[in-house]
């Protein structure tokens, strides 16, 4: 189709009437010299450095997300049987554990499997932690509930669930069922970690804290709600010994952002979370790591802490904290 051209005069545009350009006037120069003047002032050599750190920046952006992807340890895409990595232990953990002999790991690392709970198990656990979490929750972008020791974020701080359930006149919120799952994912957690690092599971015992966590892009209000700081959980929690995750929503599908991250020499080691994954480590200075900040949508996990110090152990929780 031929396209029609209309006759006339174009229209001036902003910089010709600047110049002063009128079309019915002899050349005499005195516009270019104008145009030249103006062309002077104009701070050229900044503009073309913003624009070139500009493109350097998309280019940065462009080359660490590329090379961030090629470092993804477990993807949500998928199913993983059981894959696992080695590390050499760091020396203080193999100086503490030490004290332990049929504890001591044949090789610390990390493990990633989706095998060994159901996805049934997991859409139970996540209904148990959101009627949890229902009666209370962080002001910031972080909450925990804790089923051991009734520790459940509040606002700024914390308070106890099952006294906020008794004042609420109901003990039907958990139920013997829930208890049950819970205490079933456990065992099966600490099953996975006793085979991937060849102790006796007898000589593994829970610990505390062992918590459901929920994560949103909610702006941090205090210390707790910062999750996103590299850190090794042997140095916050002494008693820990091996550290497993199970995740109960996925990653980008129930939000972006959240990912696991294992911080290493060189290169990181991403974990995409995943319904029914479990990701488990040695909890020495051996698996420094963080979680990335979420930027949409809602994370939920299940934290669950093992010792090979008995002095240490905590039990299952039961329909007894509700008496």
């Amino acid at each position: 189709m031929a396209v029609q051209r209309k006759s006339g005069n174009k229209k001036k545009s902003v910089d010709d009437k600047e110049l002063n350009i009128d079309s019915n006037k002899k050349y005499d120069g005195t516009n270019e010299k104008n145009f030249e003047s103006l062309s002077s002032k104009i701070p050229w050599r900044k503009i073309v450095t913003r624009f070139l750190l500009s493109l350097l920046m998309i280019f940065a952006v462009y080359w660490t997300s590329k090379k961030e992807d090629f470092h993804v340890f477990a993807s949500q895409k998928d199913r993983i049987q059981l894959t696992s990595a080695q590390v050499s232990c760091s020396s203080a953990y193999k100086k503490d554990i030490s004290k332990f002999k049929d504890c001591v790991p044949k090789h610390c690392g990390r493990l990633v499997t989706d095998i060994v709970v159901t996805p049934e198990e997991a859409a139970h656990l996540l209904r148990v932690s959101k009627k949890g979490l229902a009666f209370g929750g962080s002001s910031g972008g972080a909450s925990i509930l804790d089923l051991h020791s009734g520790a459940l974020s509040y606002d700024n701080s914390f308070i106890n669930i099952y006294e906020k359930i008794k004042a609420h006149g109901t003990n039907k919120v958990f139920t013997p069922e829930d208890f049950k799952v819970y205490s079933n994912v456990r065992n099966k957690i600490q099953q996975i970690i006793s085979y991937n690092f060849g102790i006796p599971i007898n000589k593994l015992f829970l610990t505390h804290p062992t918590f459901f966590s929920e994560m949103t892009p909610r702006i941090a209000k205090t210390k707790h709600d910062e999750y996103w700081h590299v850190h090794v959980d042997k140095e916050t929690y002494p008693s820990f010994h091996y550290t497993s995750l199970l995740y109960l929503t996925d990653y980008g599908i129930d939000f972006t952002g959240g990912r696991f991250i294992f911080v290493n020499e060189g290169k990181n080691m991403t974990v995409e979370p995943r319904v029914g994954r479990v990701s488990a480590f040695t909890s020495g200075a051996e698996n420094p790591h963080y979680v990335e900040q979420v930027s949409s949508g809602t994370r939920y996990a299940l934290t669950v802490s093992f010792t090979c110090d008995k002095e240490f152990a905590i039990a299952d929780p039961t329909m007894q904290k509700l008496q």
